[in-house]
């Protein structure tokens, strides 16, 4: 059958409203128009504000309750719409023509059973942005809150990305799709299939927010500091050490920046290096350094693959962080052997590059812009067919889970879906629900 579905994606980063306009029929994807627009620096502020509280020990209805709450997420939610009839006007395309839209919502944070149970803790998965909301602000019907499903049966729910990633394989073949957003995640596709899969650790994670702490940019434009940088091998080490516990943690994994980024860390820096300067030979140190790292956790993740899985001599990129010259030049010096590694992860990467027949080829997916919206688009075709998701993990333990939920239009004045349904304190409101 034919969709037409719009797909929506407002990463972790909070840089941009990413759209895309996907037609699928069968296994042929054709995407007819994208759109998007960078956030303004007070919507971060904003979702940066009602984060910090959020995550601390809230509740859904605690979180209702945070001052200015309800503002905020009306604001985003109007910033979203606003974008989609916008990218509609400007092509000439008929809502009527339009399916569904695919909405993501806002993370703000991700407590996933992988870890909770090692805590001996209940999971959980924080999602803002009310479907409902969206529908009645586009007129097009919204299905969304995608991960709460898999968190109430007992699944990570990140990435969601694995089986897109097998849809495109369709058309670019089998290798290791690998994601460079906010955070970084892949899935080795065998035989178009996902086989495993996980989160990385940070990407632009790093980057991002310490260029918006000491300067008016908002990112690492084309390299614009980090080419003027040299790598530090003391902050390389550091880094890893922060986050050591995460990325040494066994596949398949779930994370969060609050795994491994810790704000200590531009602290400590300062201390060391004085409070960088914008454009000092200092901060495009770090700057480079942060973007190396990044690359460096992207290769570490792939390490710790069972050494018994055969690995395609293939990886294909996506995502605006391998957009950087830097992290996409470092992942090809890791892989062929040439990069600056720890001395603690020599033979560990040396045996890792070994398994491959070949060197593999490194390149960008032609479908690679808006994998991410694609993505959400996707999940929603999925549930209008009522077919699983059908992520490594799940189809491990057989599970048939199709996963989100729908809201047609239909001009409300209140909304009881601003928060997604596995946030913290789930289970006192739904027995029915197993983890």
């Amino acid at each position: 059958m034919k969709y037409r579905i719009i797909g929506n994606m407002t990463g972790n980063s909070m840089d941009a409203v990413d759209l895309v306009l996907t037609e699928f029929d069968g296994q042929n994807i054709c995407d007819i128009c994208s759109y998007s627009k960078p956030f303004s620096k007070e919507m971060q502020r904003n979702i940066d504000f009602i984060l910090r509280p959020a995550v601390k020990n809230k509740t859904a209805a605690e979180i209702l309750k945070l001052p200015f709450f309800q503002k905020i997420h009306d604001a985003y939610i109007q910033e979203v719409a606003a974008c989609i009839n916008e990218m509609l006007t400007l092509n000439n395309i008929d809502k009527k023509t339009i399916d569904v839209i695919g909405f993501h919502g806002k993370t703000l944070d991700h407590y996933p059973p992988s870890k909770a149970k090692r805590n001996g803790d209940s999971s959980y998965t924080l999602q803002i942005g009310s479907g409902q909301m969206l529908a009645d602000l586009t007129g097009i019907p919204v299905v969304y809150d995608f991960r709460s499903d898999y968190i109430m049966n007992g699944f990570d729910g990140a990435p969601l990305i694995p089986p897109h990633n097998a849809h495109i394989a369709f058309m670019e073949g089998d290798g290791c799709y690998y994601n460079g957003g906010n955070t970084a995640n892949f899935a080795w596709i065998i035989q178009g299939k996902p086989q495993i899969n996980g989160d990385a650790g940070p990407f632009n994670e790093y980057t991002d927010n310490f260029i918006r702490r000491y300067c008016t940019d908002t990112y690492d434009k084309n390299g614009k500091y980090g080419l003027k940088g040299k790598l530090l091998p003391d902050l390389m080490q550091k880094l890893f050490n922060k986050g050591r516990s995460y990325y040494e943690s066994p596949l398949p994994k779930s994370g969060d920046p609050a795994y491994y980024f810790k704000e200590t860390i531009f602290t400590e820096i300062e201390k060391e290096y004085g409070r960088p300067t914008p454009n000092s030979q200092a901060f495009c140190d770090i700057v480079h350094t942060f973007e190396y790292f990044a690359a460096y956790i992207a290769l570490q993740a792939l390490t710790l693959t069972d050494a018994t899985f055969p690995l395609p001599a293939q990886v294909i990129l996506f995502g605006g962080g391998w957009k950087n010259p830097i992290a996409y030049q470092s992942l090809n010096e890791l892989i062929s052997g040439n990069g600056f590694v720890l001395n603690e992860h020599q033979k560990l990467f040396n045996s890792f590059l070994k398994r491959f027949e070949k060197t593999p080829r490194v390149h960008y997916s032609r479908f690679g812009k808006f994998m991410e919206a694609r993505l959400f688009a996707d999940l929603a075709r999925y549930y209008l067919e009522k077919k699983a998701w059908e992520l490594p993990n799940v189809i491990q333990k057989s599970q048939n889970l199709v996963v989100g939920t729908i809201a047609y239009p239909r001009q409300s004045s209140s909304y009881t879906d601003q928060i997604n349904r596995a946030a913290k304190g789930w289970k006192k409101f739904d027995s029915d629900t197993i983890e």
